[in-house]
């Protein structure tokens, strides 16, 4: 049973979604050094993490006619709407905000960051920051429904939006068993609204670094910072979605939470640097012929599943 836990856990939420973006970081630059042939160490983690000191005293940039209010505005809107997510996301037997409609909420801070990277890129008045802001809508409108349809898949299977129901009715079989391609398509869409590895298009090389490529100091910080915190609060709602959330042997539920939350951020950073980046129209392709069916049929077995227990 899923509680809303005390104004303790409103502190503990954010320091472990944190927690989690640093290890995500920590593990992403070990692969990237075994990749470019290098020796992974501490000391190599360290050199990257020194980039917060660095960023928090750097001068942030100024370019002519840009909408300060506005680029401000999408850089902070990012980092928040990830923290905001896991306010409903399920720690073993507690959660911040046990609302009725948890899974609505954290798609809705989902969709908040397409504002907020479309915002960033509009406000700096300039064209490789605007273009990377298009093109991460243009991946939204590509991941968005497919994502969507997924989670449909898991309040369907519970016939429930509140996220401790949907735990509850993995008791006797999780719902990955039955709901792969849904689990699959939420890890792909964890990915592009955090706009990291196959879906980093927003944030391209080509572009300069897209809607990075005119911030600075403390914002670039912000907006880097978000895109770790988005992919571990994924890694997080994967959890009470499709494995369970706190159910588990031996282990307290909030060691099973924490367990699985790791396994599936482990995976999701082993996988980011071994499928190239896809382009924005490609991947609109992909979703609309592929993806949708796919998480439609999912769906429509998931009611039909539910509908015979519901007979029987």
């Amino acid at each position: 049973m899923v509680e809303a836990g005390g104004w303790w856990s409103v502190l503990l939420a954010p320091a472990l979604l944190v927690t989690g973006a640093l290890l995500a970081v920590a593990a992403d630059t070990c692969a990237a050094a075994q990749h470019a042939g290098r020796r992974r160490s501490l000391g190599t983690v360290g050199r990257r993490l020194l980039e917060v000191p660095r960023l928090l005293t750097a001068q942030p940039r100024t370019l002519p006619a840009a909408d300060r209010l506005l680029w401000r505005l999408g850089v902070i809107v990012v980092p928040v709407g990830a923290v905001l997510s896991v306010l409903v996301v399920p720690f073993g037997h507690r959660t911040v905000a046990d609302l009725s409609v948890g899974l609505v909420w954290f798609n809705a801070m989902e969709v908040l960051t397409w504002a907020g990277l479309w915002l960033a890129g509009w406000g700096p008045n300039s064209a490789f920051s605007l273009v990377g802001g298009y093109r991460f809508v243009a991946q939204g409108l590509a991941y968005e429904l497919p994502l969507m349809f997924a989670l449909i898949s898991a309040a369907t299977g519970a016939q429930s939006l509140r996220l401790g129901d949907v735990v509850a009715a993995q008791s006797g079989l999780w719902f990955v068993v039955w709901m792969p391609v849904a689990f699959l398509v939420h890890l792909a869409g964890v990915l592009a609204f955090a706009f990291l590895g196959p879906f980093a298009y927003p944030a391209g090389r080509d572009l300069a670094g897209g809607v990075l490529a005119e911030v600075s100091g403390v914002d670039r910080l912000l907006l880097q910072a978000g895109r770790w915190l988005w992919l571990t609060a994924g890694a997080a709602m994967a959890v009470p979605l499709f494995l369970g959330g706190g159910n588990g042997p031996v282990l307290p539920a909030w060691a099973w939470s924490l367990f699985k939350t790791l396994a599936v951020l482990g995976l999701l950073v082993y996988g980011m640097r071994r499928v190239p980046v896809v382009r924005a129209d490609r991947y609109v392709e992909l979703a609309w012929l592929v993806l949708m069916p796919l998480t439609m049929v999912q769906v429509l077995a998931v009611a039909l599943v539910v509908l015979v227990r519901q007979g029987g």
